[in-house]
């Protein structure tokens, strides 16, 4: 046997393992938390899906207009809350912080809750248009008084969907896989 072929078939071939190992433990590890489940930012002003989505019934496509016409699903502006609550619960500091923002023309910072790191594209049409439930991926949030999300927002969670969406879609709906070759999410 010669010298380096315990070099070649033991030594290099664990040292590749325990480095590719520490490299990714660190990845998961260090893991900003706006991508990992049960992120929940605070908000500038209180606000219940449990109520607005949950027993009030309004669509999550009302506020977050965006979801039918751009990549984004969008924050909703002052002027669709204040479509209703220019009449509706006046007398609450809520929104009466609210009514003064818009009155003043001042944007409300909204934290995003459900982020993407800046290289994946995500675009909500494709995904909307299928008839798949925004409760899908970002849980059933008609339920949530205080939104927090539910899925982490790992590559696998998407690809498990593209792959198998069987239950993501309308009873009856042509089951069609998603895209799984890299340029269609990275760019």
């Amino acid at each position: 046997m010669h010298p380096l072929d315990r070099l070649v078939r033991w030594v290099l071939p664990a040292g590749a393992g325990a480095l590719l190992t520490t490299v990714l433990a660190v990845g998961w590890a260090t893991q900003p938390d706006r991508y990992a489940r049960g992120f929940a930012p605070a908000q500038p002003l209180p606000f219940s899906h449990r109520l607005h989505a949950g027993t009030m019934r309004i669509s999550c496509a009302y506020c977050h207009a965006g979801t039918t016409r751009s990549r984004t699903a969008g924050l909703p502006s002052l002027a669709t809350c204040m479509g209703c609550h220019r009449t509706t619960r006046t007398d609450s500091p809520a929104i009466r912080e609210l009514t003064r923002r818009f009155d003043a023309d001042q944007p409300l910072p909204w934290q995003r809750v459900h982020t993407l790191p800046g290289h994946v594209f995500f675009d909500h049409r494709p995904h909307v248009q299928a008839g798949i439930a925004c409760q899908s991926c970002h849980g059933e949030v008609q339920t949530m008084e205080v939104v927090t999300r539910r899925m982490a927002m790992r590559m696998g969670n998407c690809l498990a969907c593209h792959r198998h969406p069987q239950g993501l879609l309308p009873a009856g709906a042509p089951a069609v896989l998603g895209a799984e070759h890299c340029g269609a999410c990275h760019r």
